[in-house]
């Protein structure tokens, strides 16, 4: 019988009674009205890279996606539409893009899951999210059965999150379009990211050769355990566990100045006050909205004393080797070693910091 474990990149998850594997659109369509109509409980799975799922068997329909197919729906002035299925390899769509001349998506190379499934999550690394180029979506509405096409100004996009990923919209996603770029002179998006733009040997807000970003961002993605390979033990994850926390400004500058933070907004504005102006001034900086800060989740895991490559007593879930940021499976690890550590770093981190870290992996049956 197949398993979770067989189906996610972190390898653990207890059996599936009732799978569903689909490899075409209208067969995903139909398949998917019918256990609908039929009132079992269900989910939806691609690439299984964002999952961490409990080691309980699975008593709903697992729906399995693993459509294919890619279209260049039109192609005119400065935009090329492309239209993928919701089944097809994430990294490999983005390298199909790479090779049409074609950018926007080069940043995102080496990201494991399903097409379908980086909307839900608005997958997003090295200064760019898939949110910035998707025009809409294919959607198979629930629990109507009613195929619809959804922009994506109504799919609620934010880090991390969707929503598809809150529930405020229940379906599936058949299909997603694309906005992209032609690269005439084969050069990618400004580089946006410090990390990146070193590793190219550009300035920040600079292109450079779109084989080249790809091949500099798998290398960083393979550096940290984050790229999926057989021969890296660190790339049995789910990616990075935990999200990087956005806090008030007051909080943040409570933190040593070592700690990495970085403005989201909203930032305080200028006012140019006259000399004749009076006593009475309308400062709208004071009393405003307090700025908000991004901190780095995996400087915030090792400042509170935990190293990479740490364990629990006994347990085969571990912190990567090569980024605090995520969790791996040293084999044969259950769900509840990988949630037992997971709750440790929340803990310790809290008790460090006064900082609660969140989970970035959709947690099925397991709580932290």
């Amino acid at each position: 019988m197949i398993s979770f474990a067989d189906l996610t990149t972190m390898r653990v998850g207890g059996p599936i009674s009732d799978y569903h594997h689909f490899t075409t659109t209208s067969s995903l369509v139909s398949g998917a009205q019918e256990i609908w109509r039929s009132g079992t409980d269900w989910m939806a799975i691609g690439g299984g890279s964002n999952l961490v799922v409990s080691d309980e068997p699975s008593e709903v329909a697992v729906i399995h996606i693993a459509t294919r197919g890619v279209t260049v729906k039109k192609a005119r002035g400065h935009t090329v539409t492309i239209h993928a299925e919701a089944g097809e390899d994430w990294d490999g769509f983005v390298a199909h893009t790479l090779a049409q001349g074609v950018r926007g998506l080069e940043t995102l190379s080496g990201i494991p899951g399903s097409v379908g499934a980086s909307i839900v999550q608005n997958v997003g690394a090295y200064g760019a999210e898939i949110s910035e180029t998707v025009v809409s979506i294919d959607f198979l509405e629930y629990p109507s059965g009613e195929r619809i096409t959804i922009p994506a100004t109504e799919l609620g996009l934010g880090l991390r999150t969707s929503a598809l990923k809150t529930g405020v919209l229940r379906g599936i996603v058949l299909g997603v379009t694309f906005a992209l770029e032609p690269s005439d002179e084969g050069l990618s998006i400004p580089i946006l990211y410090d990390q990146l733009a070193s590793a190219l040997g550009v300035e920040v807000g600079q292109g450079a050769p779109l084989a080249k970003v790809r091949s500099a961002v798998l290398a960083l993605r393979s550096s940290k355990g984050m790229l999926l390979s057989p021969e890296d033990p660190d790339s049995v994850s789910s990616g990075s566990f935990f999200l990087n926390p956005i806090v008030s400004e007051k909080v943040a500058l409570k933190l040593p100045a070592s700690a990495p933070r970085w403005l989201v907004g909203p930032e305080p504005q200028d006012v140019v006050v006259s000399l004749g102006a009076g006593e009475s001034v309308d400062l709208p900086f004071l009393g405003g909205d307090e700025a908000m800060m991004k901190l780095s989740a995996a400087w915030l895991i090792e400042h509170s004393g935990i190293t990479k490559g740490f364990s629990l007593p006994g347990s085969q879930a571990a912190i990567s080797s090569k980024h605090a940021l995520a969790i791996t499976n040293r084999g044969g690890a259950r769900c509840e070693d990988i949630a037992e550590l997971a709750r440790y770093v929340v803990t310790t981190v809290a008790n460090a910091t006064g900082i609660f870290l969140e989970p970035e992996p959709t947690l099925v049956g397991v709580e932290l």
